[in-house]
């Protein structure tokens, strides 16, 4: 187990567990958590040997937002703060060649709203609430909020969320598909991690490329869609693990895939 002073990552044989570890602020994301978050985020990224990635926090919240109180650096935008601090680690999530399972309890506000959904899966406890807090102190929302929102659940509802700061509560985050799961607080996280134990004893290339079809399908036409769907399958259908599921599936036993 790694300690840093706001991040705890740990590893639990090939699921990476990076937990936000600031309770006193309810997991705010200053400055500093910000940089140490995205260098655990580029490790995790870059080891082969870790196969999904659990992004919690600690204390029983995931993200009350950003941290308002440290206020602006001297000569620096707003918008500078968002795009150097925010964008860089919201975009490793999504880019990155492993699934990120959210498991958000407590709040998951303002910015914080982003990183729950930015993940490629979500599970939240009974209790915890998404929230766009922005527009009751005068600001709109950010870190690709607006882009989450209106893509799940239509322009009219999640215009209406922001511009109300409604709290989202769990059961209404499950029905309306921002979450994938909802469970009793206490069993957050051994249910993330054995979601994440199942996934990663799925084939690594192909959780990889569906993961990239899936993030580029709400761009394309179809016929791209088709395209590149089509050209990553070429892909895995020369993989070794291709080769092993098949073997496995006459042989009727559990595949054992290696990721190449």
């Amino acid at each position: 187990m790694t300690v840093h002073n706001l991040i705890r990552l740990e590893r639990h044989d090939s699921v990476a567990v990076v937990s936000l570890n600031s309770p006193g602020t309810r997991n705010a994301l200053g400055s500093v958590i910000s940089a140490e978050l995205h260098e655990a985020l580029m490790n995790v990224a870059a080891d082969e040997t870790i196969r999904v990635v659990v992004l919690t926090g600690e204390g029983g919240a995931f993200s009350s937002g950003a941290d308002i109180r440290e206020g602006l650096p001297e000569e620096c935008r707003v918008e500078d703060v968002i795009n150097r601090r925010y964008r860089p680690s919201l975009e490793l999530i999504a880019g990155m060649d492993k699934p990120v399972i959210a498991a958000v309890a407590g709040p998951a506000a303002g910015i914080g709203l982003s990183f729950a959904l930015v993940c490629d899966l979500v599970v939240m406890a009974d209790s915890a609430y998404l929230l766009s807090p922005f527009a009751t102190i005068g600001l709109i929302p950010d870190g690709g909020a607006t882009w989450f929102l209106a893509r799940q659940l239509g322009y009219h509802r999640a215009y209406q969320l922001c511009i109300e700061c409604e709290k989202i509560p769990a059961a209404r985050c499950l029905s309306d598909g921002l979450a994938n799961r909802v469970v009793p607080e206490e069993r957050l996280l051994p249910e993330a991690l054995a979601w994440a134990a199942s996934l990663a004893a799925r084939a690594p290339l192909a959780l990889a490329r569906t993961k990239w079809a899936m993030r580029q399908a709400m761009h394309l036409s179809l016929g791209d869609a088709i395209a590149l769907e089509a050209k990553l399958q070429n892909d895995c259908r020369s993989s070794e693990d291709a080769a092993e599921g098949v073997s496995a599936f006459f042989e009727k036993r559990t595949p054992n895939f290696q990721g190449r």
